[in-house]
């Protein structure tokens, strides 16, 4: 049998090929696929590799609508940061849903960035108040920046408000708001939920950093931080009170935001609505301006698969794919 050819496609080139509106209509159409049924995620694997320390998993799944197979592997390495690293690694290996033949390796770790960052903005088109004008940030780690910039192109914002565990981080994300155009603030959590219209929450907490009584009435949440179990940004009893939504319910339930208040009773499974349905017209989402709606973004396999595939058919027409004979 003869070999073939893998496309690479190196981290920088990833950046150079794939913009935030690639990211976002990819999101955003995967999930409308699996509201459809044409797209589904395979369970995931995710394990510490010591206490407090590394997390390392596999997240996989098919696309029979874009054709897409394959897996992201990587994890999260604490410390990376004083590395000069990205805390996130991972790549992305794609393969021929007909013959299961490896097609390309895709860099992962700018593709987390982006993806996670259009599903939070894909919640926000379809969830958030038209009339949103605060932006509330909560964590101001490397995923944050790409949260702001991508929140920002779905609603006219007209400031922003932050907090971080560790201060001295927001300046950080002062530039990015600086950068495009939006006034910066930093406040404490209680009065962020004060202020903040559409608040996103990028930690990586194992406790609740926002109650649900500071959050108010019409505020549209994304929730993107908790991916394991044991984590944790908000106070379950916020779940009760709001319009759950989320990427994947099995995922929202077991390893994500809604692990908590499903585990109290607060909350069922049934309570809470994949966003895909929003997009293609069979939930309402929003059902009033008073409304309290929350994303629980746990990031799926085929949103990686989906930006992933983009990325390498960019690549690849613009000459700027690797190749490794296999």
């Amino acid at each position: 049998m003869t070999g073939h050819v893998i496309a690479t496609v190196s981290e920088a080139v990833c950046q150079q090929v794939l913009s935030r509106q690639d990211a976002f209509d990819a999101v955003e159409a995967v999930f409308a696929a699996m509201a459809r049924g044409e797209a589904r995620n395979f369970p995931v694997v995710r394990e510490a590799l010591a206490q407090g320390g590394p997390l390392y998993g596999f997240k996989s799944g098919y696309d029979a609508r874009g054709q897409v197979l394959g897996l992201k592997s990587g994890g999260y390495f604490p410390g990376n940061d004083a590395r000069g690293l990205t805390n996130h690694q991972s790549v992305v290996a794609l393969f021929d849903p007909v013959t299961g033949r490896l097609t390309g390796l895709v860099g992962g770790n700018y593709l987390t960035a982006i993806r996670t960052a259009a599903a939070s903005a894909v919640s926000i088109k379809h969830l958030a108040r038209a009339d949103a004008k605060v932006l509330g940030m909560v964590g101001a780690g490397h995923q944050a920046a790409f949260q702001l910039r991508a929140a920002a192109e779905q609603r006219a914002f007209e400031r922003v408000v932050a907090w971080n565990h560790h201060p001295e981080m927001l300046p950080r994300l002062a530039t990015v708001a600086a950068d495009i155009g939006l006034p910066f603030q930093a406040v404490e959590r209680e009065a962020l939920c004060a202020e903040a219209d559409v608040i996103i929450t990028i930690t990586s907490a194992f406790e609740p950093l926002l109650h649900a009584d500071w959050i108010r009435p019409g505020t549209h949440l994304a929730c993107m931080g908790t991916d394991t179990k044991g984590k944790q940004e908000v106070e379950a009893a916020l779940l009760a009170r709001a319009s759950v939504f989320t990427d994947e319910v099995a995922q929202s339930t077991s390893i994500g935001e809604a692990q908590h208040a499903v585990a109290q009773g607060l909350i069922t499974a049934d309570a809470i609505t994949p966003l895909g349905q929003v997009i293609i017209g069979a939930h309402r989402g929003r059902t009033s301006a008073d409304a309290i709606t929350l994303f629980d973004g746990t990031g799926v396999g085929l949103q990686d698969l989906a930006t992933a595939s983009v990325a390498m058919a960019r690549a690849e027409a613009a000459g700027l794919a690797g190749g490794v004979s296999f």
